[in-house]
């Protein structure tokens, strides 16, 4: 029997400023207790992607001139083989490790801070701030040094240095610390997303009768590790032309990319240069979507602030991420999924007296990353109502608030599970496997879905950075 529509999609529905009248055009289903958890991870998961869904089905019933809306079934199966795609995407049947040996927990003389250290430039800086040689003779060696060095310190102290050195290191607190804090305030004071019209561009005609949603339009993906290019890899799924551009002094990992590039091509330009830069402006002449994911301040000085992008190209649908959003005193700091599950308690509510814990999934970062492409695709169906250039905005750091001071398990769910059938989760039933340029690639089947829409991307992840720089087809 069909679950009723959670609290979790109605709250995210309405703070997408959707017609509720539609959700019930949503139905869930499918196993449960793939993503057990103190918290309400389930709810968060299923909410996210049932209302990506529901807003893919809507924008796809206005582009077609069609009613009703198609209907959305969120198979809880499906939803949580995909919050898990990171970790079971597989080449020629080799895995990766998530995380680096100095991405991790430590403790210091008064509790407990985590790193991340998965980039060549973060793992230097964490070094150079607690003064450990970087040519470490091997992966131990540079752990034991960087343990004894945090062993020494306070929490506080290890964050504060390693932040001032450009690194990233967190100190752990609980709920309440957070909440009393004043990013904490600041974050709890903002909605869990914003969606807004920034000026008056004329109304941009898309065409009808589109077999996809997001067929023909255009869209520039400048984000990375890991929301914002799940964001992009959905709206790929329906039918966008998706470019993914990075710095090329700035590398991505190939086995990242290869769970999020689905349905991408990825290109890199260096915008500290005028060919680049060119380029760039070429790029976004013909774009209808501009998608960045990185920490305010990086790339105002590349002019990609929103009124800029509006002046250059009005009737952009622009939508930015953060780790912990453009408010409060962390508003420029850089962040992970798992630096914000530290920062905000939810490591301690998921710990045990002994060490601080973590979620069964990076969630925050998949479920702000489907909230991101639901944002886009109703300021689209918006902007194809009325027109205008629109700005979506969504930070972890709230969705981490959503989650633990907002979200509660649905009806007749116990921790962590599912309300659908009687059957246990199987996650080789939503995994497939096809040939890429690295080999035979086996990747998690995209959970957003709805009456009619697409059950697979058209094209697997290729190799980071090799495309050129050309929308598809020029």
């Amino acid at each position: 029997m069909d679950s009723p529509i959670s609290a979790g999609t109605s709250q995210a529905w309405v703070a997408l400023g959707a017609d509720p009248s539609l959700l019930d055009r949503v139905s869930y289903g499918g196993p449960s207790g793939g993503l057990p958890a103190r918290l309400p991870v389930m709810e968060l998961a299923r909410a996210t992607v049932a209302v990506c869904s529901l807003a893919a089905a809507e924008l796809a019933s206005v582009r077609m001139g069609r009613r009703p809306v198609p209907r959305v079934r969120v198979d809880d199966g499906a939803v949580t083989t995909a919050f898990l795609s990171d970790r079971l995407v597989r080449v020629d049947g080799r895995a990766w490790p998530a995380f680096s040996p100095l991405s991790r927990f430590w403790r210091a003389t008064d509790g407990w801070v985590r790193t991340h250290a998965n980039y060549p430039h973060h793992r230097a800086r964490l070094l150079d701030a607690l003064g450990v040689p970087g040519n470490a003779a091997s992966s131990a060696e540079a752990v034991g040094a960087v343990a004894r060095a945090i062993a020494g310190l306070t929490a506080l102290e290890v964050q504060e240095t390693v932040y001032a050195a450009g690194g990233l290191a967190v100190a752990a607190r609980g709920p309440g610390d957070w909440a009393k804090s004043e990013q904490g305030i600041a974050t709890a004071g903002q909605p869990l997303l914003t969606a807004a019209r920034i000026d008056d561009a004329p109304y941009r005609m898309m065409p009808g009768g589109a077999a996809l949603p997001c067929a023909g339009l255009r869209v520039l993906d400048l984000t990375r590790v890991l929301a914002g290019p799940v964001a992009t890899r959905t709206l790929a799924l329906l039918g966008a032309d998706v470019l993914r551009i990075d710095a090329p002094q700035l590398p991505e990992s190939q086995e990242a990319h290869n769970d999020t590039g689905m349905g991408k091509r990825s290109t890199t330009l260096n915008l500290e240069e005028a060919t680049g830069r060119r380029t760039f402006e070429e790029l976004l002449e013909a774009a209808d979507v501009v998608v960045t994911g990185y920490r305010p301040g990086a790339l105002e000085r590349f002019g990609l602030t929103p009124e800029a992008l509006a002046v250059r190209r009005p009737g952009l649908v622009i939508a930015q991420l953060s780790a912990w959003g453009r408010y409060g005193p962390w508003s420029e700091r850089r962040g992970f999924d798992s630096l914000v599950q530290v920062a905000t308690g939810i490591a301690e509510l998921e710990g045990s007296p002994d060490a601080p814990g973590t979620l069964p999934a990076q969630a925050l970062d998949h479920g702000t990353g489907y909230l991101l492409a639901a944002g886009v695709l109703r300021a689209l169906t918006e902007q194809h109502r009325t027109g205008g250039t629109r700005l979506v905005r969504l930070a972890l750091a709230r969705t981490a608030h959503w989650l633990v001071h907002e979200l509660a398990p649905a009806s007749g769910e116990g921790e962590g599970g599912g309300g659908g059938e009687d059957e246990g989760f199987d996650a080789d039933r939503r995994l497939t496997e096809t040939d890429s340029p690295m080999g035979r690639l086996r990747y998690a089947l995209p959970p957003v879905s709805y009456d009619g829409g697409p059950v697979n991307w058209a094209r697997p992840s290729g190799l980071w950075g090799t495309d050129a720089p050309v929308w598809g087809g020029a």
